[in-house]
């Protein structure tokens, strides 16, 4: 599974990367938690719960089966 979600990841990051933001994958776990590190200007963004939730947690959950919840370290 951690290589799909990489992949998916791969095709968002463009998109964070634009507002000057980017994420890391850290881990993803057997129960389908994929554990992300914001960084750059979504490191420190009041909205970077939202775009995590409403836009990468959503996006994974469509494209990767198995993923539960993502979650920022």
């Amino acid at each position: 599974m951690r290589e799909k979600v990489e992949q998916v990841l791969g095709e968002i990051r463009p998109y964070l990367q634009a507002d000057g933001g980017d994420l890391e994958l850290i881990e993803v776990t057997d129960e389908g938690v994929v554990k992300v590190r914001l960084t750059g200007a979504c490191g420190g963004c009041p909205f970077s719960q939202i775009t995590l939730k409403m836009g990468v947690e959503q996006v994974l959950k469509r494209m990767v089966p198995g993923v539960k919840e993502v979650v920022a370290l």
